[in-house]
């Protein structure tokens, strides 16, 4: 059973930028299709992006297109969310998940089985 850990969260100026990590252990990603969602206060966790477990395809809510960008190390076991030109609204947990053995996930939670335990991304305007 794989695990994640999500990391790289934190309070950041309207226009900037972070990045978000997401480290896996007990299980490999490279065969596994990886997303990112984030939770707001009082709303639903939503899907902001997904990765296939090769050929690199991505996809994106939206709301981020152009602004955030999936990406994974394999060999370092581990799934990046870059956000750049972050706005008020995108503040909220972020959460990354993993299905293995899966080449690709859809947009809804429940196309993901593995989930980490979320890192909180505050945007100040």
């Amino acid at each position: 059973q794989v695990q994640l850990v999500e990391s790289g969260g934190g309070l950041v100026q309207a226009g900037g930028s972070l990045r978000l990590s997401c480290a896996a252990s007990k299980g490999t990603i490279s065969s596994a299709a990886m997303g990112w969602f984030r939770q707001a206060p009082g709303k639903e966790r939503d899907f902001v992006a997904g990765s296939t477990s090769s050929y690199g395809r991505t996809y994106y809510a939206d709301s981020v297109k152009g602004r955030f960008t999936i990406s994974r190390d394999n060999a370092k076991n581990t799934g990046y969310l870059q956000m750049n030109s972050l706005k008020p609204e995108d503040t909220g947990v972020y959460y990354c998940a993993a299905s293995l053995g899966t080449y690709y996930s859809g947009t809804s939670r429940s196309d993901y089985k593995y989930w980490g335990q979320g890192t909180q991304v505050t945007v100040s305007s």
